[in-house]
């Protein structure tokens, strides 16, 4: 029997799937090989980008060339070379400190090297596609971008003068937006978002020197505070675009706080 506002009621007619069929709902928001349009067009993306610095002249490992030097996100630095390095060297001065502001958008499609690279878009094939059957494809490019903004200002805050790449904060906010929508019973990645949020988060504090901490905690805090703003407002479009602007909006104004003591 199952307890139900009117009193005991069998499986059948609880309205609450049991069994096989419970176990079926938890497991229908899996969708590792099914990635949607959205997902695969940002998947494709990533991959031309990393293309494009391999055919401009950048390195394998994705720190030289034009193409790192214009969108990497560093606070401030200047061109030396084919790299960024610390202002302290002679050369033109770059970072978004001053007046970089792409770079908070355009650091999320540059990767450090092709593991690097793989590993990302593997995680975003197999987050991002249930998450987008889920919220259909604004809001979920929508909840991309709010979260890349916020990884990026979060990277600022930890390491602003260490130039950050990847689209490790965006697929952040993924996991914590599908950790918001699981702990509401919507089971999209099967209820292991926090298991997957905890184990890279291990991840993420043990190789601090080499991953971004600030980025990926900003853009974890971003893509949950945006699902939370997306269920609340769920039943109005307008305020849905408002509150993941407002959170884009939020991290820009956090990044410009951090980086204006830098120009």
């Amino acid at each position: 029997m199952t307890a139900a506002p009117v009193g005991l009621r069998c499986p059948d007619h609880s309205g609450k799937p049991q069994g096989v069929r419970r176990a079926t709902a938890r497991m229908s928001g899996l969708g590792a090989g099914t990635a949607g349009f959205v997902t695969k067009v940002l998947i494709g993306i990533n991959v031309l980008v990393y293309a494009a610095e391999l055919a401009t002249g950048g390195s394998i490992w994705g720190d030289t060339g034009w193409i790192y030097q214009k969108c990497a996100l560093i606070s401030s630095a200047v061109e030396f070379g084919d790299t960024l390095a610390p202002p302290l060297f002679p050369g033109t001065v770059v970072g978004v400190a001053h007046g970089d502001w792409w770079r908070l958008v355009t650091a999320a499609f540059l990767h450090g090297g092709p593991f690097h690279l793989a590993m990302n878009m593997w995680v975003l094939s197999f987050v991002g596609g249930p998450l987008e059957s889920m919220l259909g494809r604004a809001r979920f490019l929508g909840l991309y971008f709010a979260s890349g903004l916020a990884g990026s200002a979060g990277a600022l805050i930890v390491t602003p003068d260490s130039p950050t790449v990847g689209a490790s904060g965006a697929i952040f906010g993924l996991l914590g937006a599908a950790f918001v929508l699981e702990r509401s019973g919507r089971f999209v990645l099967g209820g292991q978002a926090f298991g997957i949020i905890v184990l890279n988060l291990v991840i993420t504090f043990a190789f601090a020197g080499r991953i971004s901490v600030g980025g990926h905690v900003g853009g974890l805090v971003g893509g949950a505070l945006v699902m939370l703003a997306l269920m609340e407002f769920r039943r109005s479009r307008m305020l849905a675009a408002a509150s993941v602007l407002a959170v884009a909006a939020a991290s820009v104004v956090v990044a410009y706080w951090k980086v204006r003591g830098y120009a």
